[in-house]
């Protein structure tokens, strides 16, 4: 493991994007169970992580991130920007009152969200497509996601309305 490449653009950025990212989580209203946030912070890098080591840098090494081709410290930064995201899919879900009419109109909107993110990533060096990847790749792949993403909310949020997560857990 690389400490640090360069310290440079896509760096600077990360930083600039992870603190607003986290800052939007701690100053927004509270829509979301203490137990329902701290599931998506972890969902939303778990579900990066996951990506990244299989398809980014990983089994099938289709994108680098950041400077290098070996991990390196600012991965974790940007491995860590993944929990806002997962955040705001649930927190938005919320807020618009995602229902089955609605659900698919809002997966989308995400993965196009998505798309737009990593175009956004691309153009400041913080990825980097080889191996005759390119963007266009990424929609089904956000399709998916967030697919998953908005069904494991909904599963969680019915299994377990209106009361705190963990009570429920403590009674089984």
């Amino acid at each position: 493991m690389i400490w640090i490449g360069k310290f440079d653009i896509n760096e600077i950025s990360l930083l600039i994007f992870t603190v607003a990212a986290y800052l939007f989580v701690v100053f927004s209203p509270k829509k979301l169970r203490r137990e329902i946030t701290c599931m998506s912070l972890l969902w939303g890098i778990s579900t990066g992580i996951v990506y990244d080591f299989t398809i980014g840098g990983g089994l099938l090494d289709l994108y680098r991130e950041n400077d290098t081709n070996h991990y390196e410290l600012f991965d974790l930064v940007y491995y860590a920007l993944y929990g806002p995201f997962g955040y705001a899919f649930m927190y938005f879900y919320e807020v618009l009152k995602i229902r089955k009419r609605t659900f698919g109109y809002y997966v989308a909107g995400w993965a196009v969200f998505g798309v737009f993110a990593q175009w956004l990533f691309t153009i400041l060096h913080i990825i980097t497509y080889q191996h005759n990847y390119s963007l266009p790749f990424a929609f089904p792949i956000f399709l998916f996601t967030q697919s998953v993403t908005g069904l494991f909310y909904h599963y969680v949020t019915s299994v377990y309305p209106n009361r705190k997560l963990t009570e429920k857990i403590q009674a089984e």
